[in-house]
C-alpha cells in the first residue's frame, strides 16, 4: 500500500516575508483563518451545495468499482456465471464510468467558477482597503509585497476554493467510505491494515515537516533571484550607464546557483521520501496479499473479496497520500488568507470623523497654526516644528529652503495625507480632520515635481481631476496649459496611449498634462510643489502664463526652487530645519542677511534675477 506523493514547486514572490507570515519550519499554521472565506461563498451557497452533493455522488459511485471486479473475479473463477452475467456488470460499470465522468466535470466546473468569483470579490475587497491606506502604510511596505498579496495570495486562495476545498472533500468521503468497505469485506484484514498505516502516516509526517522547510528556503532563493531581476530591469539605463552589465550577470548566477543548491536539496529529499513511502507501501501490500492468501486457502475469503479488499485498501491509499498534500496546500491558504485579511481587517489612521462638518462656501482660505509633526518612519526629527502661516482668498505664497527644509511636508499635511503631531490646519476656517476626506480633497488641486499620470490616454489622464469632464472641457484645459499643440500633433490625439507613467512622453510634455489636469479640477486652492522645476527653459515659458492664469484670484501655495515662481508670490515664506525662519516678499528678503539671499546666492533658488 503506498501513499501517493505529489511534487509541489515552490512559487516565487519577490517580496520580504512578512511577520504575520510563516517561516521555514515553523509549527503549521491554525486553519480555522480559513473559515473566514465562508462569507465570500455565502452568496454563491447553492452553487457549493450543488458541487458538494455531486461529489458525494460521485464518490459513491466510485465505490461501486470494487465490488464489480469482486463478482467479476469470483464468478469467473467459480466457473457458474455465464457471459451473459458478465457482459451486464461490464455495462454496468462502464455506465457508472461515464456518468461518474459527468459528474466530475460539472463539479469541477462549479468549484472553478466558485474559485474564480471568490477570487474577484476578494481582490476587489482587498484593493479597495488599500486604497484607503495612509501614505505612511505603503511608505513602510515595499510596493512588491503588496502586489504579491493581490498576486500570489490571492492565487492561492483560489486553488484551495476553485480545486482543493472539493478534492479535501472527495478524499474524506474516499477514506471514510474505502475503511467501512473494508470492514464490510474483512473486518481482520482491516484490523492488520490499521495497525500498518500509523508508521505509514508518522513517516508522511516525519518527511513533510522537513519537506516543508526545505520548500521554504527554495522559496527564499527563488524570490530573492526575482527580485534581482525586477530591480535591475527597473534601473536598466543605469546599468547600462555604468557598465554593470557583467557585475549584474555574476551577480545573477550567483543567485540562481544558490537557488539549484537549495532545490537539488530538497529534490533528494522528496526522492528519499517517495522511495520511502513506495517500500513501506508495497511491504504493507504484500502483507496484505499474504494475509489475504492465507483466508483463501482457509476458505474464509474469495479471490474476488480479497481483490476488491486490496481496491479499497488502494483507495484510502491514495485518500490518505491526497490529505497529505493537502494538508500542505491548506497551510499555505491559512497564511495566504491571513495575510489578505490583515490588510482587510486594517482600520485607516486616516479616517472620516463619526460627523464630518459641512464646507463653507469655498474662499480658498488656509491656515497653518502652531504645526508640528514627525514622519512614522523617521522619527529622529520633527519635519516641522512649531510652523505657522495663512495663504488669504486669492493670495500666493511661496515656501522655500534647503532640501529636506519640509516644504513638501506642509503639501501632504494640507491635502490630510498624515495628521499633525500638534497645532491644526484649516481649509476654509475649519480642522481638515473634521471634514470627510473626499470634501477635503474636492476642495484642492495639486501639480507635483514629478507628474503622475497613468497607462492610460491623454484624454483620460487630464480628465482625471473630473472624469464626467467633456471633451471639450479636456481641450479648453489643454490648451491653457499648451499641451493641446503636441497633442493635436499625434495621429490619435487625445486618444493617444502614453504608456506607463507616461513613458511615451517627454518631461515637459508630462508636466503640462498634469497642469492641464489641475486648470480641469479648476480649485479654489491650488498647490504648485515644485511644479517648474523639471521643465527646461522652453517647457517653462509655455506653462508660465498658464499657471499665471489659473493662479489668479486663486489661494496658491507654491514651493519651488525657481526665482521666477517665487518671486512674484505676494508673500515668501523661508524654511529651515522644520522651522518658519523669515517671511516676506521677494525684494525685502534679499536685503536680508538671511537664509533667503543665501539660497539666492548659491542659486539653490534655481534662476538668477
Amino acid at each position: 500500500m503506498s501513499l501517493p506523493t505529489q511534487t509541489r514547486y515552490p512559487m516565487a514572490r519577490g517580496r520580504r516575508r512578512d511577520d504575520d507570515e510563516q517561516a521555514p519550519g515553523a509549527p503549521p499554521r491554525r486553519l480555522g483563518v480559513l473559515a473566514r472565506l465562508l462569507p465570500l461563498l455565502r452568496p454563491h451557497r447553492g452553487r457549493f451545495a450543488l458541487a458538494t452533493l455531486l461529489l458525494l455522488i460521485g464518490s459513491a459511485m466510485t465505490l461501486v468499482y470494487p465490488q464489480a471486479a469482486q463478482r467479476a473475479i469470483d464468478a469467473g473463477l467459480s466457473g457458474g456465471g455465464s457471459t451473459v452475467q458478465l457482459d451486464q456488470m461490464a455495462a454496468v460499470v462502464v455506465v457508472v464510468f461515464v456518468v461518474n465522468a459527468a459528474l466530475t466535470w460539472a463539479r469541477h466546473y462549479l468549484m472553478s467558477w466558485l474559485g474564480e468569483r471568490v477570487v474577484a470579490d476578494l481582490r476587489s475587497r482587498v484593493y479597495e482597503r488599500l486604497l484607503a491606506q495612509p501614505l505612511a502604510y505603503f511608505h513602510e511596505r515595499p510596493s512588491g509585497e503588496l502586489t504579491g498579496r493581490l498576486a500570489a495570495d490571492v492565487t492561492t486562495i483560489q486553488s484551495i476554493v476553485g480545486s482543493e476545498l472539493s478534492m479535501t472533500l472527495r478524499e474524506l468521503v474516499t477514506l471514510l467510505g474505502g475503511i467501512g468497505m473494508m470492514l464490510v469485506q474483512s473486518w481482520s484484514l482491516t484490523a492488520a491494515m490499521l495497525v500498518i498505516l500509523p508508521p505509514l502516516i508518522a513517516t508522511g509526517f516525519f518527511f513533510g515537516k522537513k519537506i516543508r522547510k526545505r520548500s521554504g528556503e527554495v522559496q527564499d532563493r527563488l524570490a530573492e533571484t526575482s527580485a534581482q531581476v525586477q530591480e535591475t530591469t527597473a534601473a536598466i539605463a543605469t546599468v547600462q550607464a555604468f557598465r554593470r552589465e557583467v557585475r549584474e550577470v555574476a551577480r545573477y548566477g550567483s543567485r540562481v546557483e544558490d537557488f539549484f543548491i537549495a532545490a537539488t536539496k530538497l529534490a533528494s529529499l522528496r526522492g528519499g521520501f517517495i522511495a520511502t513511502m513506495s517500500l513501506l507501501g508495497w511491504l504493507s501490500t504484500a502483507a496484505m496479499l499474504w494475509l489475504g492468501a492465507r483466508q483463501i486457502v482457509a476458505g474464509t475469503m474469495t479471490a474476488g473479496e480479497l481483490t476488491a479488499f486490496l481496491l479499497y485498501t488502494t483507495m484510502v491509499a491514495f485518500a490518505l497520500g491526497g490529505l497529505a498534500n493537502l494538508w500542505g496546500s491548506l497551510q499555505a491558504a491559512a497564511g495566504a488568507t491571513q495575510r489578505l485579511f490583515d490588510i482587510l481587517d486594517r482600520v485607516p489612521e486616516l479616517k472620516d470623523p463619526a460627523s464630518p462638518k459641512p464646507l463653507p462656501a469655498p474662499e480658498g482660505r488656509l491656515q497653518l497654526q502652531d504645526v508640528t509633526f514627525t514622519y512614522p518612519t523617521r522619527k529622529e526629527a520633527p519635519a516641522l516644528s512649531h510652523v505657522s502661516l495663512h495663504i488669504d482668498p486669492g493670495e500666493t505664497v511661496a515656501v522655500v529652503g534647503r532640501s529636506g527644509a519640509g516644504k513638501s511636508t506642509l503639501a501632504s499635511l494640507v491635502y490630510r495625507f498624515f495628521d499633525v503631531d500638534d497645532g491644526r490646519v484649516l481649509v476654509d476656517g475649519v480642522d481638515v480632520r473634521d471634514v470627510a476626506l473626499r470634501d477635503l480633497r474636492g476642495r484642492l488641486a495639486i501639480v507635483h515635481q514629478e507628474p503622475v499620470l497613468f497607462s492610460g490616454t491623454i484624454h483620460d489622464n487630464i480628465a482625471w481631476a473630473r472624469p464626467d469632464a467633456s471633451r471639450d472641457d479636456v481641450v479648453a484645459a489643454a490648451k491653457r496649459a499648451h499641451a493641446h499643440e503636441f497633442t493635436a500633433g499625434f495621429a490619435q490625439g487625445y486618444d493617444t496611449v502614453i504608456g506607463e507613467r507616461g513613458v511615451k512622453l517627454s518631461g515637459g510634455q508630462r508636466q503640462r498634462i498634469a497642469i492641464a489636469r489641475a486648470l480641469l479640477a479648476d480649485p479654489r486652492l491650488l498647490i504648485l510643489d515644485e511644479a517648474t522645476s523639471s521643465l527646461d527653459g522652453e517647457s517653462e515659458a509655455l506653462v508660465h502664463d498658464a499657471l499665471a492664469t489659473l493662479m489668479k484670484g486663486r489661494s496658491t501655495l507654491v514651493i519651488a526652487h525657481r526665482l521666477s515662481t517665487v518671486k512674484d508670490a505676494h508673500r515668501i515664506v523661508v524654511l529651515d530645519h522644520g522651522r518658519v525662519v523669515d517671511s516676506g516678499t521677494h525684494d525685502a528678503l534679499v536685503k536680508k542677511d538671511g537664509v533667503y539671499r543665501t539660497l539666492v546666492e548659491h542659486q539653490l533658488v534655481l534662476a538668477a534675477e
